[in-house]
């Protein structure tokens, strides 16, 4: 049924994974392909009605009859040697089931999205709704956290590039149907130019596009790293046999945020993530100041929806002074596990312009999963300078956030 105010989703799945190693979209995910999830994601979507698949050749009579296919998929079809191509099947797909009613078919919200990306959520798909219906185009984007370096072909870095301004573009990516429909014709005569999102599509065609915020959880599988994060976020374990209840996982799989920040002050020691760094600055608090444990402390409560850190620690006679994060991080644990929860994915981010923290990364990972009792593959710790920004950037403190996925304990 076409309802006004609703929109269709092209989802692009025609790629051949050369950086992958295999096929990823039917790389498996808790017993089911990974194009399975992200096309179930779509369509929890009530503003979402009609979904068409584009897809290679060799795919596309398999997904036509695979038992996992929503109903809300109307067409799954051959695709093209490059994106746009792909994106231009799609498009005149949506543009046939619009032709019984032509008067609204050039307003009508169309969004593209990446097969490759499971984690895609009803609030980021209705949110870049909502923006191409007051804008006439829009795309997600993430800020860059990271410190961004311009390296040459012999590996020897050439310059630290401004971040200002800079971010990363997700999908879905959204427009009217006639906007793609003139973008699409537009280009289609411009050989070989290879046109790598929509957004740029549009752009190229003086489409004014604007940006949304994206998600940070909306990752792009891109390389077998990126679906075991996936994987984890999803509430569920890739496995060789295929186990079919790891589906059932998925579906009780809760996502929490936590951060931290501490200023330096006297003293050396530095607690980081489990660790001692002894000639490092000590970080100033109640407690032992480790703002990557009261990060990941933050996350689990937030997941778990068993409150916060301070209530559970607060400031004051009743929390021992310098008490260590692994302590409160042992207890924190312990009530996830009472509730009922067990973590299965962790990604953490520590912003700090000294000491510098590359060389411990792995380290803090290693004690990160020892002290959660989980899988070291699992847990992600990466780092930032803070780019001479703020306290962290000028060398005055150190914070950290956290995203935490739990997944009902024995369900995994």
């Amino acid at each position: 049924m076409r309802t006004p105010g609703h929109a269709d989703v092209v989802v692009v799945a025609a790629g051949s994974s050369q950086r992958f190693g295999s096929d990823k979209l039917e790389a498996d995910v808790g017993g089911r392909p990974l194009l399975a999830w992200t096309v179930d994601r779509l369509a929890e979507s009530a503003l979402v009605d009609d979904i068409v698949v584009v897809t290679s050749a060799e795919r596309v009579e398999r997904i036509r009859q695979a038992p996992w296919l929503s109903p809300k998929v109307v067409e799954v079809v051959v695709g093209g040697a490059r994106r746009q191509e792909s994106v231009a099947v799609g498009i005149r797909a949506i543009t046939a089931l619009e032709a019984p009613i032509p008067a609204e078919t050039s307003d009508r919200v169309v969004l593209v999205h990446d097969g490759a990306r499971p984690l895609v959520s009803s609030a980021l798909v209705e949110a870049v709704i909502a923006a191409v219906r007051t804008h006439g185009a829009a795309i997600p984007m993430v800020a860059i956290a990271e410190t961004v370096k311009r390296v040459g072909a012999d590996g020897r870095i050439l310059e630290t590039v401004d971040r200002t301004g800079l971010a990363v573009a997700q999908t879905p990516q959204g427009a009217t149907l006639g906007a793609f429909g003139l973008a699409l014709g537009s280009r289609r005569d411009r050989g070989a130019e290879e046109i790598t999102d929509e957004a740029a599509l549009l752009e190229a065609c003086n489409i004014p596009v604007h940006a949304i915020p994206g998600d940070p959880t909306n990752l792009k599988v891109t390389l077998p790293g990126d679906l075991v994060r996936a994987a984890a976020f999803l509430g569920a374990s890739r496995s060789v046999e295929h186990a079919a209840d790891d589906a059932k996982a998925a579906s009780a799989s809760r996502v929490g945020f936590g951060s931290d920040s501490h200023p330096f002050g006297p003293g050396s020691g530095l607690a980081l993530g489990g660790i001692l760094i002894e000639l490092a600055p000590r970080l100033h608090g109640h407690s032992d100041g480790d703002v990557v444990l009261h990060a990941v402390a933050g996350a689990l409560l937030g997941a778990a929806g068993l409150g916060d850190l301070g209530q559970m620690f607060p400031a004051g006679p009743e929390t021992p002074t310098g008490i260590a994060g692994a302590k409160l991080l042992a207890d924190v644990l312990a009530r996830v596990a009472d509730a009922g929860f067990e973590v299965v994915g962790l990604d953490c981010t520590i912003v700090a312009g000294r000491p510098r923290l590359g060389a411990l990364l792995s380290s803090i990972a290693d004690r990160i999963a020892t002290l959660l009792a989980m899988d070291r593959a699992l847990v992600n710790v990466k780092a930032s300078s803070g780019n001479l920004d703020g306290m962290e950037g000028a060398g005055r403190g150190i914070s950290a956030t956290a995203v935490a996925v739990l997944g009902t304990r024995g369900q995994r």
